[in-house]
């Protein structure tokens, strides 16, 4: 029988809010479970720091300046999302629910889609509990989709995504299934970050200091959210989000086990991009600045999978990775390969070998791209540049992790600027479709933040 999929995806949550990739201070204990069940994949980012460019490539396998979505959707007119002109803005592509439910999966979403035209199913999916809109205004009385309907639904929002994550399971007895689990938490952004964020782990962080939240200085680039940073009750509110994700994400775990489907699903864990919780003075991701950053706590993500069985258990792939690899990578894994599309040609190379185990050549470089921000990082450089005129940036990762000491003006350091300019040139060429390429006067299917 055909592997079955459980895809669990949360909203803005850094690898270094989680226990089993050194968090001290927020209680992750299901997360760090499927963590030593699986392989744990310690360098993985995303191509960008928001929420539907980052899902985009999820789903597709292409880059912004491929499948179009530079943004978040909800500034673009006419409106995507909901309404009469709404649409979807990968449906142009083949994408891995569209692949699974065309070789017999059944496909289920419950929680987070903001890719547009909200209201019905889209792409393969059969089950759809799913949000109007990619905000998360409120964690209680938000709106939802149920039935192609719109309702306020009043209970703890994550909870609910659980809810119908384990009824779409309840439902699922003869046909491989692929179930897409997009949790609202732990977000870390909105007005309701300033009131007491209630739910069963509130009276558990009320008294805690968390000092895996700096208290940095706030940033001069940053233009919102400049109070958040060192405020007891945004840190603690988001710390109590992500272990509300993770109740979810044990009760998901378990009922899969109570249906005896372990050793039949292929598990999956991971956040569309991370956020900045103090980290260099910023909170958010990099949209909440200007420039734009690419600060390392907004793009390095976890990233987890559990297939009892073909995945060694307690493992750990140390390769640089970004989310532009997950969808070549699952239809090797699920032996659907043939199925990749060569127009766009896709920019990831299949990881599937290394979660299994197998030891494999890997090149450590990813890029990025944010609008007028372009990142290319491996294991040596981090540089970022910002079209057309900077100001650009150069960090020596090895001496200096934390991103503290620009180095792109300093003298001495021409050469290796030329080396990354060059291979960020070469990489965009290659990929980039004319349409959607920024720098070159392409458009995007999202409203721009610059422009």
């Amino acid at each position: 029988m055909p592997t079955n999929v459980v895809f669990i995806m949360t909203d803005n949550q850094g690898a270094w809010t989680v226990g089993c990739y050194g968090n001290p201070d927020i209680r992750t204990p299901q997360i760090d479970r499927l963590a030593s069940q699986g392989v744990r994949f310690s360098n993985a980012y995303c191509v960008n720091s928001v929420c539907s460019p980052s899902r985009a490539t999820y789903l597709t396998g292409l880059i912004p300046s491929q499948h179009g979505v530079h943004c978040y959707l909800g500034g673009e007119k006419p409106d995507a999302q909901i309404g009469p002109d709404a649409y979807c803005t990968i449906g142009e592509f083949m994408s891995l629910p569209r692949i699974l439910a065309e070789s017999g999966y059944t496909c289920g979403l419950s929680g987070k889609w903001h890719l547009g035209d909200s209201l019905q199913p889209q792409t393969g999916f059969s089950y759809w509990f799913t949000k109007p809109r990619g905000h998360t205004q409120t964690f209680y009385d938000d709106e939802a989709i149920w039935d192609e309907r719109i309702y306020t639904e009043p209970r703890y929002y994550t909870d609910v995504i659980t809810e119908h994550a384990l009824n779409f399971l309840k439902q699922q007895q003869e046909n491989p299934f692929f179930l897409y689990v997009c949790y609202n938490g732990p977000y870390g952004l909105g007005e309701h970050m300033t009131s007491t964020h209630e739910n069963r782990h509130t009276a558990y962080y009320a008294d805690k200091d968390l000092p895996c939240f700096p208290r940095e200085p706030v940033h001069p680039w940053l233009k919102q959210n400049r109070d958040f940073i060192g405020n007891p009750v945004c840190m603690r509110g988001y710390a109590s989000a992500v272990s509300g994700v993770d109740d979810g994400v044990g009760a998901i775990l378990d009922t899969l086990n109570q249906y005896g489907l372990d050793e039949d699903t292929l598990v999956i864990f991971c956040s569309d991009q991370g956020l900045c919780a103090g980290h260099h003075g910023m909170w958010g991701m990099g949209d909440h600045a200007r420039p734009i950053h690419t600060y390392e706590e907004a793009l390095h993500i976890p990233l987890i999978f559990r297939h009892t069985g073909p995945i060694p258990a307690g493992t750990v792939f140390d390769g640089r990775t970004c989310n532009y690899d997950f969808f070549p990578s699952m239809l090797d894994y699920l032996g659907m390969a043939d199925a990749m599309q060569t127009d766009p040609n896709l920019p990831g190379t299949s990881y599937a070998r290394a979660m299994q185990g197998e030891h494999i050549a890997w090149d450590d470089v990813i890029f990025h791209e944010f609008e007028n921000v372009r990142m290319i990082r491996n294991d040596a450089w981090k540089y970022t540049r910002r079209f057309p005129n900077g100001p650009d940036e150069l960090y020596d990762i090895q001496i200096d992790p934390g991103e503290r000491r620009n180095l792109a003006d300093t003298p001495g350091y021409a050469s290796v600027i030329e080396d990354l300019k060059a291979q960020l040139e070469t990489f965009f060429s290659r990929y980039a479709d004319s349409q959607y390429d920024r720098w070159r006067g392409g458009r995007s299917k999202a409203g721009r933040l610059l422009s």
